[in-house]
């Protein structure tokens, strides 16, 4: 098992022809570098694909995630970064409305 101790999530879409070493570059200038244990979460302009770049300590491992009905609910009205709870982590995935998953997921209302 991968382990994961922070989740962040670019706001802006990556091209998913993207390989690892395009990925890192991208975390690398989004987030400054790229820290182990950390988890990079990028989509497409769509948001119907979805690319994650882990360091896991010793090195990265990319995997990606295609929906094939709907898409994943990613922010569009933001700059930058966020940062996500692993219940939201696990909702977005899925494809759900992870906005909505708070802490030890209790769902708050917006």
């Amino acid at each position: 098992m991968i382990r994961v101790d922070a989740v962040w999530l670019a706001v802006e879409p990556l091209d998913m022809r993207a390989g690892t070493e395009a990925a890192l570059a991208r975390v690398d200038h989004v987030f400054g570098a790229a820290r182990p244990h950390h988890a990079y979460l990028f989509a497409n302009r769509r948001a119907n694909r979805m690319k994650v770049l882990v360091h896991d300590g010793i090195g990265v491992w990319l995997a990606a995630r295609r929906l094939h009905q709907g898409k994943f609910i990613w922010p569009k009205d933001i700059g930058g970064t966020l940062s996500l709870a692993r219940p939201q982590l696990d909702a977005l995935v899925l494809g759900l409305p992870w906005q909505r998953i708070g802490e030890a997921g209790v769902i708050a209302v917006l």
